[in-house]
């Protein structure tokens, strides 16, 4: 069985993909390609938005952001503390400080309550300035931007979202990678949309952020690759790259969006009241990153992985450790007490295999032992 099914799903469009590949090979347009041109019309499309600028991958898109909008030494960006590094990283590459906030247990995203009391608490203590937030989508789900939006607004605060898992996700009917000032995500290929490789892309309807952006990517150029106005990243989408998305991005509209739902749909009914099931809030749609339980202890959560593991089913934890207790933030200070949600998550969470190729049996397979311990 397999976790996220990459194999099947090439099976599936090899003939296009394979045709788009020696297209590109045979014209040697391996950089900036027309078909880079081409899918950023088309992802800024789907989206719903002006300017989509593709990059190299997720991370550099987040650090884009940072670099467009000028965040550096002294100023506070407020970060979730259940999610991947990166969107902390990118915060202390800047220069910058992440400031941490715990997560709605149910949603597993940013917790408004406690965004807007971490705000206070650094303008009360006065030594960084607040500028920006990073509202993540966690496994598919877009963050609660009616509320972050409105903190933002109240403290006068960008906002970045993070898309890299919630490509696909919607609330009413806007879709994620359009919420924020500036949007991102990645086309890591287990991602709801992946590419062959790395991949990301930043999303704006800011005139003024989409040109700054498109310079930045290509080491800060001006009127030309050699005039070069600011300092810069080499962060550039492959046309290999951006060829396989365009494919992939018709399957992942067509029907791959609704399989996975179904999948999810099957998981929630066969195991309600067995394990906690992911919450999807009324008005919202999810593109299931991942299929997220959460167990009743740590004891509960490792012994079940370890069973499915003998039966060889794949499962992931995301995530084992806070943002808060990494290593690499040693330098602030913090406790486990601001954070209840997330130091209890990681202790529970058990992400279970899915994908929108994933058959009935699969999932039976993975039910009747969860129903089993």
């Amino acid at each position: 069985m397999q976790f996220r099914d990459l194999k099947t799903q090439y099976q599936d469009l090899k003939p296009e993909i394979d045709k788009a590949i020696i297209e590109v090979a045979t014209n040697c347009n391996f950089i900036n390609g027309q078909q880079v041109k081409d899918i950023e019309k088309e992802l800024a499309e789907y989206v719903g938005v002006k300017h989509c600028i593709t990059c190299a991958n997720g991370t550099d898109a987040l650090s884009m952001a940072m670099m467009a909008w000028e965040i550096g030494e002294g100023d506070a960006v407020f970060v979730p503390d259940f999610t991947f590094f990166s969107s902390g990283e990118i915060v202390s590459h800047a220069g910058a400080t992440p400031i941490f906030v715990d997560v709605d247990k149910s949603t597993f995203n940013i917790d408004a309550q406690c965004l807007e009391k971490q705000i206070k608490s650094v303008m009360k203590e006065g030594k960084l300035k607040p500028k920006a937030i990073i509202a993540v989508d966690l496994f598919g789900l877009p963050a609660d931007f009616n509320a972050v939006r409105k903190i933002a607004s109240t403290y006068d605060l960008l906002v970045l979202e993070d898309g890299a898992q919630g490509f696909g996700g919607q609330i009413d009917d806007r879709k994620a990678c359009s919420f924020g000032d500036i949007s991102t995500t990645s086309f890591f290929p287990a991602k709801p949309l992946g590419c062959y490789g790395d991949g990301g892309a930043v999303f704006t309807n800011d005139d003024e952020f989409a040109r700054i952006l498109d310079s930045i990517r290509v080491h800060g150029k001006g009127e030309m690759k050699y005039d070069n106005v600011r300092i810069g990243l080499n962060s550039r989408l492959d046309t290999i790259q951006a060829a396989i998305l365009s494919i992939k991005l018709r399957a992942f509209v067509e029907y791959e969006l609704k399989n996975i739902n179904d999948a999810a749909k099957k998981y929630t009914q066969c195991l309600d009241g067995i394990v906690k099931t992911p919450e999807i809030p009324k008005e919202y749609y999810s593109s299931w990153a991942q299929y997220t339980i959460q167990l009743e202890d740590k004891a509960a959560r490792d012994k079940l992985q370890s069973t499915l593991k003998m039966e060889g089913i794949p499962s992931m934890i995301y995530y084992p450790k806070p943002m808060h207790r990494q290593k690499a933030f040693k330098n602030q200070e913090y406790t486990d007490e601001d954070f209840s949600n997330t130091v209890s998550l990681c202790d529970t969470v058990l992400s279970l295999p899915i994908h929108p190729y994933i058959s009935d049996q699969d999932i039976e397979q993975v039910v009747m032992i969860i129903k089993g311990m």
